[in-house]
């Protein structure tokens, strides 16, 4: 046989466009993960202003006009209103004005990320001291100190989304080429289901009692991480439905590649690109970074508009799934399961 013949032999047209697949994958992960976390800059961080009517409107405008435009400043009507904003996180953050002396206060939350909280201490110090004045920095809602830069929350979903995937993955290929049937596609969903609450409760155990990098409600993060696995899980497994294998690698284009580098973990959603900040609140990852941290440092705050993403994701997956499904009968198998049949060889 000749060489040539020999890699047709070697290396199918369906293999090579996978690796082909493969490749614009790692292309797109290097552009993504470097292009929203190479340069943070803070860019319109939704901050408050306390201050006396006469000066209020001055400082909003002095503080947006800031170069680089990184505080989205408005007038709030007092303190107590100030940090019930940040706690509600409608705010990042607060300057609260003494107008009887030259420290001022200024309102931050950590749990939100640490990083945001710093970057607003700079920004803030650097725009009082041309006025004489210092800032006192309270934080209203601190990171565990054990939770280094507010990653915990971060690094505890992403391990969720990667069980999922893995776990709808795991399942689509354990019968070989065969696709999802009725029958299957109803298996493979109960056990989908089951596999998130272990997972769920599983994780929130390791973050919490057992490591103590996250505090907040344990049960809450066990029904945050069900809810996760499965939403990524069933759009994985629907993905898989609609066009075979090649649905794992867009679910990695989707979770992984699109998703991570969004999320606000390694840095909160107002220091990333517009891009990244504009897809990470749709994505199954910045749902979750976001809702972790609201249950371990915001009491539970903010977090209905994440969830029904979260849902959407598990609603949409697992619908897709079980209607793919009934385009085939109980022993039908799909193209996938008569090429390998196809082109199989004795050993010699």
């Amino acid at each position: 046989m000749t060489f040539a013949g020999e890699v047709k032999n070697a290396v199918t047209v369906r293999a090579a466009l996978l690796v082909v697949g493969v490749l614009a994958l790692q292309l797109l992960f290097i552009a993504s993960y470097v292009g929203a976390l190479h340069r943070p800059d803070a860019t319109d961080v939704p901050f408050g202003v306390v201050a006396p009517r006469q000066m209020s409107q001055q400082l909003v405008t002095r503080l947006d006009g800031l170069p680089g435009g990184p505080l989205d400043p408005r007038a709030v009507s007092d303190a107590a209103e100030a940090q019930k904003k940040v706690m509600n996180r409608d705010l990042d953050g607060a300057l609260i004005v003494d107008p009887q002396g030259t420290t001022d206060t200024l309102l931050v939350a950590s749990g939100g990320g640490t990083v945001l909280a710093n970057t607003l201490g700079k920004i803030i110090e650097q725009a009082e001291a041309p006025q004489h004045r210092t800032v006192r920095t309270v934080d209203v809602a601190p990171a565990s100190p054990d939770d280094f830069n507010g990653l915990s929350s971060f690094y505890l979903v992403v391990g969720w989304c990667v069980g999922g995937y893995l776990c709808a993955s795991i399942l689509a290929i354990s019968a070989g080429a065969k696709p999802a049937n009725r029958q299957r596609a109803l298996i493979r969903t109960g056990v989908m289901a089951l596999y998130s609450i272990a997972g769920g409760i599983g994780g929130a155990i390791v973050i919490g009692p057992i490591l103590g990098a996250l505090p907040g409600s344990l049960w809450g993060l066990a029904g945050l991480g069900a809810l996760i696995v499965f939403a990524v899980g069933m759009i994985t497994l629907a993905l898989e439905a609609l066009t075979g294998i090649v649905g794992i690698g867009l679910a990695v284009l989707i979770i992984v590649v699109a998703g991570n580098p969004s999320a606000g973990g390694a840095f909160p959603l107002p220091m990333l690109p517009e891009f990244w900040r504009a897809i990470g609140p749709a994505l199954p990852p910045g749902a979750g970074t976001w809702t972790a941290r609201s249950i371990a440092y915001f009491r539970g705050n903010a977090v209905t508009g994440p969830l029904l993403v979260l849902s959407a994701w598990a609603v949409v997956g697992t619908a897709l799934t079980l209607l793919l499904s009934l385009r085939r009968g109980p022993d039908q198998e799909g193209p996938w399961a008569a090429t390998a049949v196809s082109t199989s060889e004795p050993l010699r």
